[in-house]
């Protein structure tokens, strides 16, 4: 499993733009997440963003709330998403980015979080509510463990803040197309295009936008308007939870590759 940077940079180097799906670990249960993370990989994923589930996820919608409330109700912990992250990472290509709430690293210790992360083999790391005037507490340690912590920016962000942003984030930029929860929308809109430009005119990192991205068209705009990745999740949440976990699979994998042809 490469990087998060060297995988975009090999995909950037072809002129490709990146599939980011993301489901969350332990919905409907932890042996379809497993199956789930391989028919990603070979359904076109070229990154996967692992949701950890968490009892007040603040940047959540109602679709990927509802799928960590199930998990929760399970038992699901960090350790057992580890576990399935650990067992299935030797079998796919395409990294894993686990996007997890702050409130979870600060209880176990930066350091402690850091190291369970890394021996599962997890490369990149997303944490919606780690304010950037405490970042750096977080990224450095994590690029000493050979982990990129990607930072957001969102639609309300004052330009000198996109700026410091940009300069510290790790593996990536996380643009988030809506201002408030993830979610489907019915459009993409045309704000992110200039909030592309702006981006890109401080930094030659790449760029991923998501929140709001459920259908191959929409995905289709995005690159086209300049993302270097397209991150999808409430679109795959829900359809992963749909009917039995068999023909949640079958939905995800057949949804992945149509996204995955729109931005060939």
């Amino acid at each position: 499993m490469t990087s998060v940077s060297n995988c975009l940079k090999s995909l950037r180097d072809r002129a490709q733009c990146a599939l980011i799906p993301f489901i969350t670990a332990g919905d409907p249960d932890l042996n379809t997440t497993a199956k789930a993370l391989q028919i990603l990989d070979r359904s076109g994923a070229d990154l996967i963003e692992l949701g950890v589930p968490y009892s007040d996820p603040l940047a959540d919608g109602p679709v990927i709330q509802a799928a960590a409330t199930r998990a929760l109700g399970r038992g699901v912990k960090l350790e057992d998403v580890l576990h399935v992250v650990k067992t299935v990472g030797k079998e796919i290509k395409a990294p894993i980015i686990l996007f997890t709430y702050y409130n979870p690293i600060y209880y176990r210790g930066i350091d402690s979080f850091l190291r369970q992360i890394a021996d599962a083999g997890v490369r990149g790391l997303v944490v919606p509510d780690l304010p950037l005037e405490e970042a750096q507490t977080l990224l450095k340690p994590a690029a000493e463990m050979g982990i990129e912590v990607t930072l957001l920016i969102a639609p309300t962000t004052p330009p000198e803040r996109i700026d410091a942003i940009a300069q510290q984030s790790q593996g990536f930029i996380y643009l988030v197309s809506v201002t408030g929860v993830t979610g489907m929308r019915p459009q993409i809109a045309s704000q992110v295009q200039d909030l592309l430009s702006a981006i890109r005119s401080t930094t030659d990192k790449p760029i991923g936008v998501g929140f709001g991205i459920s259908a191959p068209e929409q995905a289709l705009q995005v690159k086209q308007w300049g993302a270097d990745a397209v991150i999808v999740g409430s679109a795959f949440v829900k359809r992963l939870a749909e009917g039995s976990p068999e023909q949640g699979l079958e939905a995800i994998a057949q949804f992945c590759q149509s996204l995955k042809r729109a931005i060939i």
